[in-house]
């Protein structure tokens, strides 16, 4: 059998440009794939932690992995010619870090797509897999754009809904998720898109919402807010910044929490005051029901669950967090 012009689709030449680990799983996938990228795009090697070691970003040490040429640059336009040297077919983003100009946009054949791990229009910016749990969406999913000069702003080529299993889900399960669903999704609209078999769909301008960036004072525990609330902020911000406190001059992080209703109207005590729950759990007082802690991390020290931590800091109970 020949196979005609339009019945298959010659492999795609496609860069790459990523930094985080949602960018880690999307090119890992891709290098597994017909897909494979011949060049990645990643954010410049940064000082980390208290010794301040220079370290690469997660992607740099994928793409070394499979041999892929990898180019740092603090911005991606003084990269255009190398980019038009190596005539793409498409640039994939995913997580990268910087909006590319109009000028690089252009390049290729088909395009510059962006995986987005939200439905588009809601969430566009930086920090959607943290909205949705703290919100308690009960469904999210990824969008694929064609990328254009505005944040997440591109028409819609594809998306893909999933339902929100666990009401206990934290930011690392839905991310890792999510990014999976995404290259996957990737995979399978690319021939589909170099054929012209879709059509990309604006998006509905009346249904945008944003996120902002979170910071590390992000995390800071209001005892103020209800602990339904301060329940999500800690699936949404485990592993990072955390959620946290303090006792005793040392950060004290909550890793894993559940919500008690109150019985009766009004705080049982001062706002951040700690007791003892019926089933030997921490519980803390907040401006509306008790937060029950189930694991956390004092500054310093490895992650406990409350039983362990309480059998060493006996005097926890009836102090009141900061």
């Amino acid at each position: 059998m020949i196979l005609s012009p339009t019945s298959y689709v010659v492999k795609p030449k496609i860069i790459f440009m990523g930094t985080p680990e949602f960018g880690v799983i999307v090119l890992e996938e891709l290098c597994q794939s017909e897909y494979k990228p011949i060049l990645v795009f990643t954010s410049p090697d940064k000082p980390i932690g208290r010794k301040q070691i220079i370290t690469p970003p997660p992607v740099k040490i994928i793409a070394e992995k499979y041999n892929i040429q990898v180019l740092q640059p603090n911005k991606i336009s003084d990269f255009k010619s190398q980019i038009i040297d190596l005539k793409p077919d498409l640039i994939l983003v995913a997580a990268y870090g910087q909006i590319l100009p109009k000028e690089i946009l252009e390049i290729p054949k088909y395009g510059c797509l962006n995986i987005h791990p939200s439905i588009l229009p809601k969430y566009r910016g930086p920090s959607p897999i943290q909205y949705t749990i703290l919100n308690n969406d009960q469904e999210s999913g990824v969008t694929i754009i064609l990328m254009d000069e505005k944040m997440d702003h591109g028409p819609i080529l594809t998306n893909f809904k999933i339902e929100i299993e666990t009401a206990s889900i934290i930011y690392t399960q839905l991310h890792n998720k999510l990014a999976k669903v995404g290259v996957e999704l990737f995979i399978e609209t690319i021939p589909k898109w170099i054929k012209g078999e879709i059509n990309p769909q604006a998006q509905d301008e009346s249904k945008v919402t944003f996120t902002k960036i979170i910071k590390k004072e992000d995390g800071r525990i209001d005892w103020k807010k209800p602990a339904q609330i301060l329940e999500r902020e800690i699936r949404a911000f485990n592993p990072w910044p955390s959620s946290y406190c303090f006792w005793q001059e040392k950060r004290l992080k909550l890793l894993k929490s559940d919500v008690l209703i109150q019985s009766h109207h009004g705080p049982f005590g001062p706002l951040g005051k700690t007791f003892l729950a019926p089933d030997e759990k921490i519980a803390i007082q907040t401006g509306k029901d008790f937060l029950i802690i189930k694991e956390l991390q004092i500054e310093g020290k490895k992650p406990l669950n409350s039983e362990e931590f309480m059998r060493g800091q006996k005097n926890f109970i009836g102090v009141v967090l900061r």
